[in-house]
């Protein structure tokens, strides 16, 4: 059997710093859904992350989804959600694009 340490070698432990994450899956719905390709996507944030972290995750997941001088609408459970929202675990999250009207 190979002596895997040699006299006077300490062996080396690589520290691993744990956070919490946590998964929120997000809607998308007409024009975000077209430029997505996908109607749902799910995405694995630090426990503590909100509203505005998400959009942040989202454009570099999706580039062309909005353009970076357009902010993007979320709502989450049900209500529209300012930036410094804080996000948890089981949230349902939705990305409201523009609308644009008629008459």
């Amino acid at each position: 059997m190979k002596r895997l340490l040699e006299e006077n070698q300490w062996p080396i432990l690589a520290a691993r710093v744990y956070t919490t994450e946590m998964d929120i899956e997000v809607r998308l719905f007409a024009l975000y859904k077209e430029r997505a390709g996908c109607s749902e996507v799910v995405l694995n944030l630090e426990e503590g992350a909100n509203v505005k972290d998400l959009t942040c995750e989202v454009r570099l997941l999706f580039p062309n989804l909005a353009p970076p001088d357009v902010g993007i609408v979320v709502a989450v459970n049900a209500d529209y959600a300012d930036p410094d929202m804080e996000l948890h675990q089981g949230d349902e999250v939705c990305l409201i694009p523009p609308v644009s009207g008629g008459r």
